[in-house]
């Protein structure tokens, strides 16, 4: 493992700049079914939603194949619950915007799932059959969790919707070792007024909890949840989805 690095402030704002660039591109080449709203309706009024959220699943090293199909299959099987329903359902608009970040070093996130409505049962079970066939889009890297959050908060402030409530789900089974220090990444994307929840794998780091509540969780009713490994993941999505579409100001 790698000690964290500081960079300087100019070049951590060139990389926020340039993933802020790679998030407008990739949302302008979306096609309406992608952006989950008619194309005539994006082009002439933000959607207001009761919550904006990104998940952002790890690619690190320490995420084989197989690891990274049970985090994706556990968020596709959360999405397919009653509860998940019910809790958007009882929303004061009744519906939220999800998105999905795959990340692993400072050189590599992406989009592959962009904004997604989600107003109805068929709507999340139709995002979580995207979410089931997305595949693995980077190669295994290093932990950058920092850089996952500010590409996160790039993707939440350029999101075609409206909203009081913006949120990162991040998952992940390992500490920042590339790039920006992620507790001055996260300062910063908390101060955007976006909120950020992690989800601690313990496969690598038994303490790994404790780490992301000093350095990476933060914003109003942040929170962590702990899965003992990867078997217990897809339990662990389910039960923070629950509790992040809950929260105070969204159901």
């Amino acid at each position: 493992m790698h000690d964290e690095v500081e960079i300087r402030p100019v070049r951590a704002r060139i990389r926020w700049v340039l993933a802020m660039l790679m998030v407008a591109i990739g949302l302008a080449g979306s096609t309406a079914s992608e952006l989950g709203t008619p194309a005539r309706a994006a082009a002439t009024a933000a959607t207001q939603v009761d919550m904006a959220l990104v998940l952002a699943v790890d690619c690190s090293y320490s995420v084989n194949a197989t690891r990274f199909r049970l985090q994706m299959q556990g968020i596709a099987n959360a999405f397919r619950q009653k509860a998940i329903h019910d809790a958007i359902a009882r929303g004061t608009l009744g519906r939220i915007a999800v998105a999905l970040v795959e990340w692993s070093d400072e050189q590599n996130q992406v989009m592959p799932i962009t904004w997604q409505l989600i107003d109805s049962r068929e709507a999340a079970l139709a995002f979580a059959d995207i979410v089931a066939t997305t595949p693995r889009k980077l190669a295994e890297g290093g932990t950058a969790i920092g850089a996952a959050l500010k590409f996160s908060e790039a993707a939440l402030l350029t999101a075609p919707v409206e909203t009081r409530r913006r949120v990162i789900d991040l998952s992940s089974d390992g500490r920042n070792n590339r790039g920006i220090r992620v507790s001055l990444a996260r300062d910063d994307v908390v101060g955007k007024g976006i909120t950020i929840n992690a989800l601690a794998i313990l496969s690598e780091w038994p303490t790994l909890n404790y780490y992301f509540d000093q350095q990476v969780v933060g914003g109003p009713f942040h929170f962590t949840i702990i899965a003992n490994d990867y078997a217990a993941y897809s339990e662990a999505i389910y039960r923070k989805l629950l509790r992040e579409i809950t929260s105070p100001g969204v159901s």
